[in-house]
């Protein structure tokens, strides 16, 4: 699959309506039924829509039929894969692409969600175990208590933001490790919202 093109808001809301219609009757809705939902006096804008989600990816259109929208579902619930992220001593944050994790469980892809693969065993106590998966949501600021990806320098690493003293740790969850200090030279990437375990 060809990286996904980002979507406008009006496509969103347009693609999350086809994606309701489908879960609800296991039938795309018709060019009038999305037009008469969002207002539209024309098919013209609709098509103009759904031509644009195909060109995306998030869509296929069949020739010549009433209900002619197929969901792309591999598109519609993935996330890149951006690389590998340190649990243990902070490594190389190099974001490359490896790979798309497919979601099906969500609505649809938001942009703002990467995944990144666990490396190392700091954070096993807190069931983030080596090769896990953690989806991670772009944040700069994150809450006492939540799991982060943090860039220290040119290295990033996952870990507990912990309060010590007057200052911050990032906080392992294995005694074999020390906490790192927060200092000038670290910045927060995201909040850790999921872990994902697969299994071969």
């Amino acid at each position: 699959m060809n990286e996904k093109r980002p979507l406008t808001d009006k496509q969103k809301e347009i693609l999350k309506f086809i994606y309701q219609s489908v879960n609800a009757s296991n039938l795309p809705p018709t060019l009038r039924e999305i037009g008469s939902h969002f207002g539209y006096s024309s098919t013209g804008t609709t098509r103009d829509h759904l031509r644009a989600l195909a060109r995306k990816g998030y869509i296929r259109i069949a020739a010549n039929k009433s209900r002619a929208i197929e969901l792309v579902k591999e598109a519609l619930f993935s996330f890149p894969i951006l690389g590998k992220v340190q649990a243990g001593l902070p490594t190389l944050a190099v974001e490359n692409i490896e790979g798309y994790l497919d979601l099906h469980s969500l609505v649809f892809s938001d942009e703002s969600i990467f995944a990144l693969k666990v490396r190392g065993d700091s954070m096993s106590e807190a069931g983030i175990m080596p090769d896990d998966l953690v989806l991670v949501k772009k944040q700069s600021m994150a809450q006492v208590g939540e799991t982060v990806v943090a860039l220290i320098g040119e290295e990033a690493t996952v870990k507990r933001l912990n309060r010590k003293g007057d200052g911050y740790v990032l906080a392992p969850a294995n005694p074999k490790y020390e906490p790192i200090p927060v200092s000038d030279d670290v910045s927060i990437l995201g909040k850790v919202i999921s872990v994902i375990r697969r299994y071969s």
